[in-house]
């Protein structure tokens, strides 16, 4: 049984996705750069707008870093005024993590222009194809991780 190549790049979705990937980040960080943000920060803190009181870990999952890169970036924004976490756990050890309001007033900014990024990107797409896009690629990233899982 012969077993199959990668083949042609460009007909390759893993490669267009990561070319799609790339476009994203580098235009994410064009626009957060004035608001004086990178990419993993404002993760960060539109995880904590959506879900107050998440832990480092937790943060660290949902934002696809690792929970060191997470905590330079949690201290980084706690340095600035954005974000809060007790000295001490309030039970057991997570440190829960909390927006400040200076850190919603940044965050309202940065999503704004977060989304028009995401609206050039996918401007090519009717809304019904959006979408379809977005229900499509959250099947194979599910089944994906679940079969990497087991």
């Amino acid at each position: 049984m012969e077993q199959e190549t990668v083949g042609d790049l460009e007909l390759s979705v893993g490669y267009v996705l990561k070319q799609v990937h790339a476009s994203l980040r580098a235009a994410m960080d064009e626009v957060l750069r004035p608001l004086d943000l990178t990419v993993p920060q404002y993760a960060c803190l539109e995880l904590l707008g959506q879900h107050p009181g998440l832990s480092n870990s937790e943060l660290a999952r949902r934002a696809f870093v690792t929970r060191q890169s997470m905590n330079l970036v949690v201290q980084r924004l706690q340095e600035r005024g954005l974000l809060t976490r007790p000295e001490r756990a309030p039970h057991g050890r997570v440190l829960p993590t909390e927006l400040t309001e200076d850190g919603q007033a940044v965050l309202r900014e940065a999503s704004v222009t977060v989304r028009a990024v995401e609206k050039e990107l996918l401007s090519p797409l009717s809304r019904q194809q959006q979408r379809r896009l977005h229900e499509d690629l959250t099947a194979c990233a599910t089944v994906f991780a679940a079969s990497r899982q087991a």
